[in-house]
């Protein structure tokens, strides 16, 4: 009995060692390399595969997915003798998982040492500034050697990035003191077009101003003496007027010898009222001043000596009697009443020195 559980027990383990040499299971997006007694015999697909226990084997699990693969930073020499360190990304496809077994080794480091070769190949064709500006340009220039390269070993190669290109630190230094010049350059010629353009308009604003000015200072000028010619002229017009009234009224009126000795009397106040008039005689012989005044005015044509009255009646408007009382009015009359008086009493014979009296013989 113990003998035959243990042959019984190693059937059993013999069974399930035959049963898992049999059954393969692939992971999705993989394929199996399945080869027999060491030579190629099928690509097992995704799923359940039934395989030859001992005979079989599985050599190879291939990845069929995208894959991404970033290579460290290599240093690639430009045309002007700069050494760059540049890093790459490249993304890339397994789609002949037999060919990527046995047409190459390892087909991960072909890419790798490839892509290096081929980048030295590009950017030493070009100089510094190029290869910096120019990643695109690298890009698709190295994708399409590598896709070229890699398509016997299976491999299609979708995407080449370029992480970084590095220039020497001295290089990076030159670059920003270059840029910073540039920067100012530029910010002083803006500085200065700015600047030209304020004092154009400025000028402008000036000019227009100053043409303004001056339009306002004509126009005004213009008016003001239009409005001095307009006024001399209804001066002189009613200056005119006003002697032609004066005068038409004086010949209307037929003035005589009373009414000019009259006239002259009203002014002696008039002549006393000055500011510079300290002291004023009154001749002794006024009356007889006047006499000769009035028989010099008579002689004057146009002015008779005896008149029997007024031509044309002047109306006089209301009396005393109707108007009020005006103080300017009286004051008036005060004044003609003094002066009156005083004509009279300097014409009497004087008693004493003083005013009035006449002069030594």
């Amino acid at each position: 009995m113990p003998a035959a559980l243990i042959v019984l027990v190693l059937l059993v383990v013999f069974a399930f060692a035959v049963l898992a040499k049999t059954v393969r299971i692939v992971p999705q997006a993989r394929a199996g390399i399945l080869e027999r007694f060491g030579k190629y015999k099928a690509s097992l697909p995704a799923g359940l595969n039934i395989v030859v226990p001992f005979v079989d084997k599985v050599r190879y699990m291939i990845d069929l997915r995208e894959q991404v693969v970033s290579f460290p930073p290599q240093p690639v020499i430009t045309e002007d003798n700069l050494v760059v360190s540049i890093d790459t990304v490249i993304y890339f496809q397994v789609t002949d998982p037999v060919a990527a077994t046995y047409e190459i080794a390892n087909y991960i480091q072909a890419v790798e040492q490839l892509t290096m070769t081929t980048l030295r190949n590009i950017v030493g064709g070009m100089d510094l500034e190029e290869a910096l500006t120019s990643r695109d340009e690298i890009n698709n220039r190295l994708r399409g050697v590598l896709d070229e390269a890699t398509g016997k070993w299976g491999i299609r190669v979708n995407r080449v990035e370029l992480k970084g290109i590095d220039p020497p630190p001295s290089i990076k230094d030159s670059m920003e003191k270059q840029m910073r010049a540039d920067r100012d350059k530029r910010a002083a010629i803006l500085t200065a077009e700015g600047q030209r353009q304020s004092a154009i308009l400025t000028a402008e604003g000036g000019k227009q101003s100053a043409i303004l000015q001056a339009e306002g200072a004509r126009e005004s000028q213009i008016l003001r003496a239009q409005a001095d010619r307009e006024s001399q002229i209804l001066r002189a017009q009613g200056e005119g007027q006003a002697i032609q009234t004066v005068f038409q009224a004086i010949h209307d009126g037929r003035p005589d010898q009373s009414l000019l000795a009259y006239q002259y009397l009203q002014m002696m106040p008039k002549i006393a009222a000055g500011d510079a008039n300290k002291l004023w005689i009154v001749p002794s012989e006024i009356g007889r001043a006047l006499e000769g005044l009035g028989s010099t005015m008579t002689k004057l044509q146009g002015i008779p000596e005896d008149v029997d009255g007024p031509v044309h009646r002047v109306d006089l408007g209301p009396t005393e009697a109707d108007v009020p009382e005006d103080s300017t009015l009286q004051h008036t009359h005060d004044e003609v009443a003094a002066a009156i008086a005083a004509a009279e009493e300097s014409i009497r014979p004087a008693t004493g020195n003083g005013v009035g009296e006449p002069p030594a013989q």
